[in-house]
């Protein structure tokens, strides 16, 4: 992609992954889901679920699976406020850089 994603775009984006799976996901599952939609590194992605632990819009658990144990990250009520910030902000955004290069 040519565009440069941001880092409240990357937090939008971890957030609605997150947020799909009310029991949380780990880590893995979250870098695949969201590389399905940017190019991203597991060294971007882990700062990002990091800060948002640390801001308070995920938690986080240790499940055992397959004899090891994997972190889960769940969205907080915190997390799902900021998340519909971020879905109204984006569709503000989107609508007006839509209408921008829909021009003739």
């Amino acid at each position: 992609m040519v565009f440069n994603t941001g880092a409240a775009l990357l937090d939008a984006i971890v957030l609605a992954v997150v947020s799909k799976d009310k029991e949380g996901t780990y880590g893995y599952r979250i870098t695949q889901d969201v590389r399905g939609v940017l190019d991203v590194s597991e060294s971007t992605l882990y700062p990002v679920l990091r800060r948002l632990l640390k801001d308070q819009c995920l938690e986080v658990y240790d499940m055992e699976f397959g004899g090891r144990n994997r972190r889960y990250y769940k969205i907080t009520e915190q997390g799902l406020v900021q998340l519909n910030l971020y879905k109204s902000e984006w569709k503000e955004y989107s609508s007006k850089i839509a209408n921008i290069l829909g021009r003739d």
